[in-house]
């Protein structure tokens, strides 16, 4: 399952848009705001059983499921420090996900699966990179006597990050039936975006609530095979079609 949120203006008031997806089913939800509340009042992650794949927000991690992470989000990331640092870790890091992405691809593609040693082998030079990114990027310490939080480096912070959810990163390897991005639920997010550029914001949050219904139930349909515009007529002819359920 794909997670996603966006922001989205709603009688001149920032709301959130939340996307849940799957090779098979959208859906779409508005709230006012971003985090568990709108998580719960949905009602949608919250009972969900397996993988979720995800872009790190703070939100999602509090969700009992196996995390996977958006392996594109972290290829923009690793760009931007190693322009910002000039260093060769983030290089090389996103050289060793992108290859070991295509290699899993082709693994996939046979139908067998990894070996443990070859999971090990992987994980190996994940922890080789971060380790030399880590002696490049030390902690800075907080000097004695001064109170409150000792700001990082954009380059430490993401590697304390990609070191503690190290798992969640390299969920495609582990398992590989899990996606190497979240494009699903970020394309999922684009029309929406289009929409509100077009048209600027909701005027409503009951409108905005129906936009939600009928992107949910269209784009649904769409990824099942019917057509668009079949699919409007017969739901204004009252004879809507009714999308196949959705695995549990």
């Amino acid at each position: 399952l794909h997670a996603d949120e966006s922001g989205l203006r709603v009688a001149s008031k920032l709301h959130w848009l939340h996307i849940a997806a799957t090779p098979t089913h959208t859906w779409y939800g508005v709230h006012a705001k971003r985090g568990m509340e709108a998580i719960i009042a949905h009602g949608i992650l919250p009972n969900r059983l397996g993988v979720l794949v995800h872009d790190c927000w703070a939100s999602y991690w509090t969700l009992d499921c196996i995390h996977a992470l958006c392996n594109a989000h972290l290829l923009r990331e690793l760009v931007y420090v190693q322009e910002l640092t000039g260093q060769a870790w983030p290089e090389q890091m996103s050289k060793f996900l992108c290859q070991t992405n295509m290699l899993c691809e082709a693994v996939r593609q046979k139908g067998i699966v990894l070996s443990d040693a070859d999971v090990a082998a992987f994980g190996t030079v994940y922890d080789r990179i971060l380790r030399e990114g880590e002696r490049r990027n030390p902690e800075v310490t907080k000097p004695s006597g001064k109170r409150g939080r000792v700001k990082q480096s954009v380059a430490f912070n993401l590697l304390r990050r990609m070191r503690q959810n190290a798992e969640a990163v390299l969920r495609f390897v582990h398992d590989l039936t899990v996606p190497f991005s979240n494009n699903t639920g970020e394309q999922s997010v684009r029309m929406a975006k289009v929409k509100q550029k077009i048209s600027g914001c909701f005027r409503t949050l009951e409108g905005a609530q129906h936009f939600c219904v009928i992107r949910t139930c269209l784009a649904t349909l769409h990824k099942q095979g019917h057509g668009m515009l079949e699919a409007i007529r017969r739901a204004l002819a009252g004879h809507p079609i009714v999308p196949a359920s959705c695995s549990p």
